[in-house]
């Protein structure tokens, strides 16, 4: 299931406006900071933590698959290990044929280039 969209507004958020964004206490933000590897919000020079938006996104994914999928932090740490395995995987083949399109993208500007050219002449 796909989380609700955040439309972020910003670069970074604190921990408070997170709290809010997501309806969850700060503490529970924290707690699972610990239980979940991939949810590393970064702390700038005070220590605050500064949540970015592909942080918060993860949040309100975590809070869905706990909160209305029913998974326990055991099963929802595993699901997400899964998404990343399966995204490591895909991401060559995916790179493979962006680059292939570039590649057509190229030739397609260089003949209309030549072309132009030879018109002026």
């Amino acid at each position: 299931m796909k989380s609700p969209a955040f439309k972020p507004d910003k670069l970074f958020y604190k921990i408070s406006e997170v709290s809010k964004l997501t309806g969850l206490e700060a503490y529970v933000l924290r707690y699972w900071e610990m239980e979940f590897p991939m949810l590393r919000p970064r702390k700038n020079r005070g220590g605050q933590r500064t949540y970015e938006p592909k942080d918060i996104e993860l949040v309100m994914q975590i809070k869905q698959m706990l909160y209305d999928e029913g998974f326990t932090i055991a099963g929802a740490r595993k699901q997400l290990s899964r998404r990343a395995a399966k995204y490591e995987r895909d991401l060559p083949t995916f790179l493979k044929a962006m680059k292939s399109q570039l590649q057509e993208i190229m030739k397609i500007v260089q003949t209309s280039e030549h072309k132009g050219k030879a018109a002026q002449k």
